[in-house]
C-alpha cells in the first residue's frame, strides 16, 4: 500500500496492549510517512480507572515499534486532542469507531483556527473470541487476553 499521508496522528490510552491497538498501530504506518502517537497522561487517562502509569505505557510502545520503525514521535497527551489542533503539518487521524467523535471535534476546532481539517480513517473494532469488542477494561477484568482470547465467561 502507498503511503498516502506524509504525516498521521494517533492517539490513546494504550493500556493492556492488545489486538485492536495494534491494528490502529498497523493501519497509522500503513497510510502515513511519519506517525505521531499520543498517549494519555496519567491524569487524562486516569478516568478509565487502574491504568499502567503513563511512561510504562510509552516505553511499552517503543518496544514495540523500535524493531519495525523509526518514523514516529511518542507524546504524551493532556487532553483529546494533542497537536492535531495546533500542527498544520499532521493530514489525517486513524481512530476507533470509539474515538472518531474526538476526530470531529478536532476537526471543528482546526476549521476555527482556519486550519485545514483531517482525513479521519475510522478502524472498526476488533473482536474478541467472543464476538464482543476486545478492549483494556476487558483484560483488566480478566475476561480476554490481548488477541481476544476468553479467559473466563462472563454473565
Amino acid at each position: 500500500m502507498e503511503k498516502s499521508y506524509k504525516k498521521v496522528a494517533v492517539g490513546g490510552t494504550f493500556d493492556k496492549f492488545h489486538y485492536g491497538h495494534k491494528r490502529l498501530i498497523d493501519i497509522s504506518f500503513e497510510i502515513g510517512q511519519y506517525v505521531v502517537i499520543g498517549v494519555t497522561s496519567n491524569e487524562f487517562g486516569g478516568v478509565k480507572g487502574r491504568i499502567e502509569p503513563c511512561n510504562v505505557r510509552m516505553s511499552n510502545l517503543r518496544n514495540l515499534l523500535e524493531k519495525k520503525h523509526q518514523n514516529y514521535t511518542i507524546q504524551q497527551l493532556d487532553d483529546p486532542f494533542g497537536t492535531t489542533t495546533t500542527d498544520e503539518t499532521i493530514e489525517a487521524i486513524v481512530v476507533s469507531e470509539e474515538t472518531e467523535p474526538t476526530a470531529f471535534k478536532i476537526n471543528k476546532i482546526r476549521k476555527e483556527k482556519g486550519m485545514e481539517p483531517l482525513d479521519i480513517v475510522t478502524i472498526g473494532m476488533v473482536l474478541a473470541d467472543d464476538g464482543k469488542p476486545i478492549s483494556s477494561t476487558r483484560i483488566r477484568k480478566g475476561e480476554i487476553d490481548e488477541r481476544g482470547t476468553i479467559i473466563r465467561v462472563t454473565k
